[in-house]
């Protein structure tokens, strides 16, 4: 067995990531969007860290049905273009930007209480881990090895072929 780089395997792997995070945001999301009892309050009221302040403003009546209907939409539109593989590099950038906003909401820094999470973190948590790799999901984009970029261009090539 060698356990040399395979360019192959590390591109199915990226891919395969691709799609988890991109069902990940879609469910989050689709959760969300049919929860009527859903609200970002509670997250933002309870914001700690330097950013506090921005965050706890999110929660007035006037701006918060906008912050959850933006945040619900944002997750659903990262979840559909990563698992199909279109507009990657925009999905995971804006899945990159609400994954490091919910990190700053609740901060998991050394000598801050651990308020609104899953868990007891130092420093790294989730929500950081998921941003990172939607950086690598950017910088690597796969929609075009198994995606639906891939389905479509198949589709033009035996067309063309089918005319000639």
């Amino acid at each position: 067995m060698s356990l040399s780089f395979n360019p192959q395997g590390s591109s199915w792997s990226i891919a395969l990531l691709r799609i988890l995070i991109g069902w990940h945001f879609l469910y989050e999301g689709i959760v969300k969007l049919y929860n009527p009892d859903w609200t970002s309050f509670g997250y933002l009221a309870t914001a700690q860290g330097p950013l506090k302040p921005v965050f706890q403003a999110m929660t007035s009546e006037a701006v918060l049905p906008w912050i959850d209907t933006m945040n619900w939409a944002a997750l659903v539109f990262v979840g559909i273009t990563l698992i199909l593989g279109v507009f990657e590099k925009a999905g995971a950038l804006v899945g990159a930007g609400l994954l490091l906003l919910y990190y700053l909401a609740h901060p998991s820094w050394p000598g801050m209480a651990q308020v609104n999470t899953e868990g007891s973190y130092w420093i790294v948590n989730k929500n950081l881990i998921e941003a990172v790799a939607c950086l690598v999901l950017f910088y690597h984009p796969t929609g075009s090895l198994f995606g639906l970029p891939r389905i479509l261009s198949k589709n033009k090539t035996t067309t063309k072929t089918e005319l000639s």
